[in-house]
């Protein structure tokens, strides 16, 4: 049997990238996959490939910044599924160019309000549906950028370059969330743990960065290069799996030896 077989699991952001890889890896293992994202098109396309590979799937459209959108999100998914499992709250946004403090509220409340008010609201309504079923596993995208801060002074052309500093502060703020609901619902069988990717290969970085600029990137990690989505998919799965039973609020570091020089 499939390690996932039966199980119903949602992924934010799960029309592409790293996201993508993940709901495609879940249906491979058996899983029925709800998707959440705002590119219609790219969603049916993924759900497209996970009926192929012979799994259910459906696409719903949402804002994760919008609570009656995502209160919609995981009522939708429990009314075609009957449960949830499982999720993957993976949706977020780097923000826009600026590496300096001079920056509008405008791109704050942006990247705040998708890369942690949506998290925040995502588990919101994602707990009490596992609380139903006696418990679940909830895996929160953080990036190493909750660890770490970064250092990205290099001027591209024609190219948008993160805002690190709002994104820094609101993937650290993403890990204290993971780490206070993970305490608070262990006892109920809710698993609540981040990863914490590095730089990985999605059309997000290939559409920011130049080729040059993502191999030179690739040139800072021990092991000479970015990771792949399907490399984090890999992950997900795992802290979702019962191999990770005793794994609560953990911060999963997948960045190829990054942060060990650091």
């Amino acid at each position: 049997m499939k390690k996932f077989t039966d199980k119903v699991v949602l992924i934010t952001g799960g029309n592409s990238g790293i996201g993508k890889a993940t709901a495609l890896a879940f249906a491979k293992e058996g899983a029925k996959v709800a998707i959440a994202g705002r590119r219609i098109q790219e969603g049916e396309e993924t759900v497209n490939l996970i009926e192929k590979a012979g799994s259910q799937s459906i696409f719903i459209t949402t804002d994760i910044t919008q609570e009656t959108e995502v209160k919609n999100l995981i009522s939708q998914t429990v009314k075609t599924f009957g449960r949830l499992d499982y999720a993957f709250n993976n949706a977020g946004t780097p923000g826009v160019l600026k590496v300096d403090i001079d920056d509008s509220e405008e791109n704050w409340n942006q990247v705040i309000n998708t890369n942690l008010k949506g998290v925040w609201l995502c588990m919101k309504y994602q707990i009490p549906e596992m609380l139903k079923n006696g418990g679940g596993a909830i895996v929160n995208n953080a990036s190493i950028r909750g660890l770490i801060a970064a250092n990205l002074n290099t001027n591209q052309e024609n190219k948008v370059q993160h805002n690190i500093h709002f994104y820094c502060t609101s993937k650290h703020a993403v890990l204290g969330l993971t780490k206070s609901l993970a305490v608070q619902y262990a006892k109920d069988g809710i698993r609540i743990n981040a990863v914490c990717p590095g730089t990985i290969i999605t059309p997000m970085v290939t559409e920011a960065l130049s080729e040059e600029i993502i191999k030179n990137y690739g040139n800072q990690y021990p092991i000479q290069r970015l990771g792949t989505p399907e490399e984090i998919a890999q992950a997900v799965l795992w802290l979702c799996s019962d191999s990770a039973s005793f794994v609560i609020g953990h911060s999963l570091v997948l960045d190829g030896g990054l942060t060990i020089q650091h």
